[in-house]
């Protein structure tokens, strides 16, 4: 009986072990993410979102939400960054899709008008 509770406790230990390591792994620094995100901001601003104020609503979000994840880097909560920049990510990208959108539909408007003239 003590050898199968001994034995318990090396599968035990060895468990924990290894879901200590996998913590370890997953909680390094989500560089590519920061990247990723900052480079989705920066392609925003390029777009033009300052003329579409839905567009300028979700680069702040953006913004704000990339500044958020480098302080939650900061203090190590690197899991929570990584999903804050996922967000950050979507939401520039959002402002990419909503700020085009509007120029395609001014551009189609403006082609309209100059076809009925």
């Amino acid at each position: 009986m003590r050898t199968t509770w001994l034995q318990g406790m090396g599968l035990l230990t060895g468990l924990v072990g290894l879901a200590q390591l996998g913590a370890c792994a997953s909680t390094s620094e989500p560089t590519d993410r920061l990247v990723s995100a900052e480079s989705a901001i920066r392609a925003a601003n390029e777009v033009g979102v300052s003329s579409n104020p839905n567009g300028q609503l979700h680069a702040k979000l953006a913004q704000e939400e990339l500044a958020q994840a480098k302080r939650l880097i900061r203090d190590g909560e690197n899991e929570r960054a990584e999903r804050l920049l996922w967000r950050a990510t979507a939401d520039a990208e959002l402002a990419i899709a909503v700020t085009r959108e509007d120029q395609s539909k001014r551009a189609a408007m403006a082609a309209e008008g100059t076809v009925t003239e």
